[in-house]
Order: C-alpha cells, then sequence, then structure tokens
C-alpha cells in the first residue's frame, strides 16, 4: 500500500485479543458480569467505530446497557464536526460525575473525533479527572489493553499520538442491526475543506483491501443482511492509495455481483471525484439503491472556491443533469453551509436558486461552525448571527416546501420497501430511495421486502399499505 498508512498486523491484533481474557478473568474473579455504555455522537463513520467498540467489550465480557447510570465502563465516541456537538459532549461528560460517584467504579473513556485534537485531550486532562481514558480514531484497536489498564493500574490511560492513519483488520464488530449493516471501505481524507476540521483529526485517506470488504459483505449477506452502507468520508476517492487499478466503481460493481437479495447504499460522494462512470454502474445494477447523497454546500463560485471544493457550480450541475438521465427515479440528497464567512447576500441568494433548479428530495443544513485548527476559522465573517440565522430559516422553509411536493407525487404508487422497525402501532420501512414510510400491517414482516402503495405523505415521510402485488426475489 502505498502512502504512511499504519496497517495493524495481526500479532498486534492477537496481543489485544489476549487482553480479552485477562478482562474477562478479571471479572470473574470478582464474581460479576460486568457492563457496558456506548455513546454515539456523528456521522455514520462514528457508528461503525462504535460497532467494534462494543464488539470489543462484548469480547472482554461485557453486557450492554442503554444507559451510563450503573455500568462499569462507560465510552463517549465524539463527533468535532460542529461547536455544538463539541459542546453538548463536554456536557454530558461533565454529567458523568454524578454517575461515578454513584457507582465509584465506573470507568469512563473518550474517543472519536474530538480525541485527536490536542486542544481537548489537555482539557480533559486538566478538568476532567474523572475521565480515565481517551484514545483518537487512529489507537481505537488498542483499546482492550487500555481498558485493562485503567481496570488493574488505576492509572488514566491516553492513547492519542498523531499519525498519518491505521487500518485494523478483525476487529470483532457487535451490530446495532441484523438488517442493515454499515462497512467502511476506507478513512481519512485528502480533500482539506477549508471548514472541516475531518482530515485533521481521521487523517489521510486510506483504503482497505477489496477482498477483505468483499469477505466482509459475503458473511453479511450469509447472516440475513439485507442492505449494505459503505461508508467513506470521500467513497470516490475509494483505492486511489492502493494502486490495484480498483476503483469504487469497480468495488460497488463486485459487491452487486455477489449471489443475494440484498441492497447497497454508500455514502458520501464528493462532487470533485463523482463521474460518469460510477452513475453507469449504479444504472446497470438493480442492487444498488437509486440513492446519491452529494454535498454542494453553497451555490456561488467564490465560496465553493473559498472553501476549497475543486468543483464550481456548472460542474456539480453537469453531474447531477448526467445521474438523473441514466437513473430517472434517482433520489438525491445534499448538504449545505449557509453563512460561510464572507457570504454575501446575492451568494446566498445563488445557494437558493441551485435549490429551486435541482429540486432535490432533501437536505442536510447547517449555518457555518468556526472549527479552530481550519483556515475558515480565521477568515473575515462579517455577517451576524441574526442574519445567518434569518437565511438559514429561509432555506429550510424553501427546502421543506420541495420536499413536502416530492412526496406528494409518491401517493398512488406502489413501491418495494424494506420493512425494518416498529413505531407504536406502525411499522416502518425504507424504499430503495431510502425514503421513510409508515404503515399498519403485521410485526412479523419486519425484516421482509415488500409491496407497498403509498397512500399520503408528509415533509418528511411516506404513509401507506400493504398492496397485493408480492415482491420477487
Amino acid at each position: 500500500m502505498k502512502g504512511n498508512t499504519t496497517i495493524i498486523s495481526q500479532e498486534q491484533l492477537q496481543i489485544q485479543a489476549d487482553y480479552y481474557d485477562r478482562i474477562r478473568a478479571f471479572w470473574a474473579r470478582l464474581e460479576q458480569t460486568p457492563t457496558a455504555y456506548v455513546e454515539t455522537y456523528g456521522c455514520q463513520q462514528n457508528e461503525a467505530d462504535s460497532e467494534r467498540i462494543r464488539g470489543m467489550l462484548a469480547a472482554c465480557g461485557y453486557t450492554m446497557t442503554n444507559q451510563a447510570e450503573g455500568a462499569d465502563v462507560v465510552v463517549m465516541n465524539t463527533c468535532s464536526i460542529r461547536e455544538h456537538a463539541e459542546q453538548r459532549v463536554f456536557g454530558n461528560l461533565g454529567a458523568l460525575t454524578h454517575t461515578k460517584r454513584r457507582h465509584p467504579g465506573q470507568k469512563i473513556f473518550l474517543c472519536g473525533c474530538m480525541a485527536g485534537q490536542k486542544v481537548v485531550t489537555d482539557r480533559i486532562r486538566k478538568s476532567y479527572p474523572h475521565v480515565d481514558g481517551v484514545f483518537s480514531t487512529h489507537h481505537l484497536w488498542e483499546f482492550p489493553s487500555l481498558l485493562y489498564q485503567v481496570l488493574t493500574q488505576g492509572t488514566r490511560a491516553f492513547s492519542i499520538a498523531d499519525e498519518p492513519g491505521s487500518i485494523a483488520e478483525g476487529i470483532p464488530v457487535l451490530r446495532s442491526s441484523t438488517l442493515k449493516a454499515w462497512v467502511s471501505i476506507m478513512y481519512g481524507c485528502n480533500n482539506f475543506c477549508t471548514y472541516c476540521i475531518v482530515p485533521y483529526v481521521r487523517g489521510r485517506e486510506r483504503s482497505r483491501m477489496p477482498e477483505d470488504i468483499l469477505a466482509e459483505c459475503r458473511a453479511l449477506i450469509a447472516s440475513g443482511c439485507k442492505e449494505i452502507n459503505l461508508l467513506g468520508q470521500n467513497v470516490n476517492s475509494y483505492g486511489k492509495d492502493l494502486g490495484l487499478g480498483v476503483d469504487f466503481s469497480d468495488l460497488l460493481a463486485q459487491i452487486a455481483a455477489l449471489p443475494g437479495d440484498f441492497l447497497i447504499r454508500f455514502m458520501t460522494s464528493h462532487p470533485r471525484d463523482a463521474g460518469k462512470k460510477l452513475f453507469d454502474t449504479m444504472a446497470s445494477f438493480p442492487k444498488i439503491a437509486k440513492q446519491l447523497h452529494l454535498p454542494f454546500q453553497s451555490g456561488s463560485d467564490r465560496v465553493l472556491k473559498a472553501m476549497n471544493r475543486h468543483y464550481n457550480r456548472a460542474a456539480y450541475l453537469e453531474l447531477v443533469e448526467y445521474a438523473r438521465s441514466v437513473m430517472p427515479e434517482l433520489v438525491l440528497t445534499s448538504d449545505v453551509i449557509v453563512g460561510f464567512p464572507g457570504e454575501t447576500r446575492e451568494e446566498f441568494e445563488e445557494t437558493m436558486s441551485l435549490i429551486r433548479q435541482v429540486r432535490y428530495d432533501a437536505l442536510f443544513t447547517f449555518i457555518f461552525s468556526p472549527r479552530p485548527g481550519t483556515p475558515a476559522a480565521s477568515m473575515e465573517d462579517p455577517t451576524s448571527k441574526e442574519e445567518k440565522n434569518r437565511r438559514f430559516d429561509l432555506l429550510c422553509a424553501t427546502q421543506n416546501a420541495v420536499s413536502e411536493e416530492i412526496h406528494r407525487a409518491y401517493i398512488g404508487k406502489t413501491l418495494r420497501v424494506l420493512v425494518d422497525g416498529v413505531e407504536g402501532d406502525l411499522l416502518t420501512a425504507r424504499t430503495e430511495g431510502g425514503r421513510l414510510v409508515r404503515l399498519c400491517a403485521d410485526p412479523a414482516l419486519v425484516g421482509t421486502y415488500c409491496m407497498v402503495r403509498i397512500t399520503g405523505s408528509t415533509t418528511w415521510s411516506l404513509q401507506g399499505e400493504l398492496a397485493r402485488e408480492v415482491p420477487h426475489g
């Protein structure tokens, strides 16, 4: 593999696995069955990391619980994308002083993206003495040895050394669902958007080997998994560091060729690296969901350049036009930032016009949040908070009206959905395009594909009823 990626050897992982037995023995001597609580903030990549943390804890003999109160181990897997997320973590972390006071043996760990920032770890060392351990995303694989140190030596453990990034294959995974699975195909990011902290806390781009990804997908399909969600900060960059001649479109095709009744989703795509090959591949395989999350962030070329996004408005619209030409049924979602430093009223209107032109199914909308250490944090920003909030509200209202209109057009259609849960007296399901459907039906249908006729809609979801048509496959 090219670059400075650290490949964690099987010998190193075996050393960590040996700690599973040591920790089990520790609790056996106390004649206790320990419990653990893992709280996750942020993106799907953090969710996937938490599943590995739970997998290691289960291997150490812990039973998962759904609250911090009384848990023997609490792990907070954090996000640093926005200031609000960090402040929420610090608030909840402070509240854990009370749970630890009531349960003095409780061990508290902080990990994730916040743990990759020195300013955060320094603050934890100084102001949060009840936190027993901190480890960054690069050192997640070392969690068992850190936990054993904290349990047996009574000392705090910090594993936060900066590095380009690592890949560790074979860590046990305890998934939150048997129907849907997160599969990380790569880690890190090389894009360095001026507002984003991710490259600094998750390291450079590094891809897993195709055979390892395919093996994981085969095992998931064999276990009955119905949706495989491929993850990466920029999935379109997959394979560039491997030098194998296998790019993301090739990987998609290989997974889609596997036998079984399942659907493939992925996120996130960067417009800089998306192209016709990707969209043609999506169109060619029925098992690849006709759903695309393609963040545009701003409709202004000047703002896009200041963001270091490496595309312009015209190039983005060309991508959308081609994707929809080969996939007319495509469900398109995106991210947008309001109030980037220096954004003028006219530039905001360019973003609004792009939203009206593209007509997204849904948007994930954010007000700019300065991240210390990123170039945008020091940019001049004369726009008031009140004006940014006003623009944000206008943008949301505009998009909500579009979403409501698009959803209303589903009424009367019959769609194949995966029934994935129970919500009160209703079942929940997802269309191929990822739209939420609620329906009244037998809970025994959870985990199956059904044909549903859409009978109603709201801004954010659809209502339906079972159709008489029987799905194939």
